[in-house]
């Protein structure tokens, strides 16, 4: 038993000074109670959010929006006139078709050529993150 006691004391796992030892205990209780404060202080500190626009999109009441390959003709007829028809991009090639955006109060619609390729909701407020608004 000598020589097991002997091992530990050698490499640094028992000391022979109780007050190394005590102090060693006394700085691991304060690591320990420090983290301990600093876990529950983390937990009652309120958490900020910002609201995303996807999350705005499941949580909203489902609204008439145009469907996907609706002719231009369509979204007209049946959504009324755009507020804002914004100047169409692409089509320099014929690989490139012109991308047509169409600005309503609640969301963009966007045509390929001339059909409904996908639809995009509008910021709600200004903190709403999501895709950059129209120019």
């Amino acid at each position: 038993m000598a020589r097991m006691g002997a091992f530990w004391y050698k490499y640094g796992v028992i000391s022979m000074n109780p007050a190394k030892e005590s102090a060693m205990i006394d700085s691991s209780q304060r690591l320990l109670l420090s983290l301990v404060a600093a876990g529950l202080a983390s937990a009652f500190v309120p958490a900020h959010a910002d609201t995303l626009l996807v999350d705005r999109a499941r949580m909203s009441r489902p609204m008439a929006q145009p469907m996907r390959g609706m002719s231009m003709a369509q979204v007209e007829q049946r959504f009324g006139a755009p507020t804002q028809k914004l100047d169409p991009s692409g089509g320099q090639k014929h690989d490139w078709p012109t991308i047509n955006r169409w600005m309503y109060p609640e969301y963009t619609v966007y045509f390929e050529r001339s059909h409904v390729i996908d639809i995009v909701l509008n910021h709600a407020t200004p903190e709403e993150i999501g895709p950059a608004p129209a120019r």
